[in-house]
């Protein structure tokens, strides 16, 4: 049964009824509507600092953690990077390859809703079907992995041959824009690796050793088919990252968006602590802070750390707008940067729409005063 707005009474409606997006912005007056307290609120001044930084001039650098490509975080962080949303990456070797395998590989990928259920014999008979069970979902071995082996390992082998040394990343890079339309399984547009690597985007993936195909390449090194040399250290990801952020945080600077915790993480945003301490150079701090983690505060842990103790390692300032959204990345991020893609498209509306907000909260802060 359909009611009617008319049929509630006036002063329900404000609560039944949440108004028709304005200015074709669904989803930034669906969360200015909705996201009034607790995570929500963080969501919501996450996503309007965001904003702000970026329709001003600034740059985003994103670090992921976890098994956000294989969760398909791609279908929005593809299009955030083409409309330049997003101007730094630092991932996992494993969010790097499970990118491309979501290219490649999509339509042999199988889903386990019922995971929570499964026995050990059930697992066994994913083994034996030759997946790669990642909670809910599974990666193929064999149209997956040994697919990209067949193309990556002779371009290592010819590395080694020249004497070539290359970031971990630069491979993915020249073998995603090599790769034409008859591999696609995935939509091409959802593809945040093929993205970022037809921008050229600045890049680091610190641990790459610790990915399936960084086990793959320490198996052809041991063999002697490869030699280490040919992928630059993290201590080169390091140094190149020095020069990366000294162009990313020019003019209104450089913000830090976190999904996750561990070394993708907390490498790059060392490096502004680094080029001040290490390097003994001027360097701006970073200038937007949020994460989005599920951890939580516990002693020594850095994927649960608040923001306010890397002020202490002088990553960021008390000035610095920072946001800890404790939440389900899968949820938050695709939520965050879709309604980015909408502010992208409509700037002066979202700019509008978002300081009418921030006016009716300042009002209501004001009458409880």
């Amino acid at each position: 049964m359909h009611v009617g707005e008319a049929s509630i009474p006036r002063a329900l409606r404000g609560i039944y009824c949440a108004p028709m997006a304005k200015n074709g912005l669904p989803i930034l007056d669906f969360v200015v509507r909705n996201y009034q307290n607790f995570n929500a609120r963080s969501v919501r001044d996450a996503l309007f600092a965001y904003w702000d930084h970026v329709h001003k001039g600034g740059r985003m650098y994103w670090a992921v953690a976890g098994a956000m490509s294989s969760a398909q975080l791609g279908i929005t962080l593809a299009p955030a990077i083409r409309q330049g949303l997003v101007h730094g990456l630092s991932v996992t070797g494993a969010n790097l390859e499970e990118s491309l395998f979501r290219l490649v590989a999509h339509n042999h990928y199988k889903d386990f809703p019922d995971y929570r259920y499964f026995t050990k014999e059930d697992d066994t008979r994913i083994l034996d079907q030759r997946m790669r069970r990642v909670t809910d979902t599974s990666i193929p071995e064999d149209e997956a992995f040994r697919a990209v082996e067949k193309i990556l390992v002779p371009m290592w082998k010819q590395a080694s041959e020249k004497g070539e040394r290359r970031f971990w990343h630069e491979y993915f890079y020249d073998l995603v824009l090599q790769l034409g339309p008859k591999h696609f399984q995935g939509d091409p547009a959802e593809c945040w690796l093929l993205a970022a690597a037809e921008k050229n985007l600045p890049i680091v993936v610190p641990g790459h050793e610790d990915s399936t195909f960084g086990n793959i390449f320490a198996s052809h090194v041991k063999l002697g088919e490869c030699s280490a040399s040919i992928v630059k250290s993290g201590i080169e990801y390091m140094g190149q990252l020095y020069d990366d952020y000294r162009q990313l945080s020019k003019g209104r600077g450089c913000g830090f968006f976190q999904i996750g915790g561990g070394i993708a993480g907390d490498f790059p945003i060392c490096v502004v602590p680094s080029i001040k301490y290490d390097l003994e150079q001027k360097v701006k701090p970073w200038a937007y802070f949020c994460q989005i983690s599920d951890s939580t505060t516990s002693y020594g842990s850095y994927s649960g750390a608040t923001p306010n103790e890397k002020i202490t390692w002088d990553k960021l300032t008390e000035k610095t707008p920072m946001f800890v959204i404790e939440s389900d990345a899968t949820i938050v991020a695709p939520l965050l940067l879709s309604a980015l893609l909408e502010c992208q498209s409509s700037p002066d509306e979202a700019s509008k729409r978002i300081a009418e907000s921030r006016a009716a909260q300042k009002k209501s802060l004001a009458r409880r005063r």
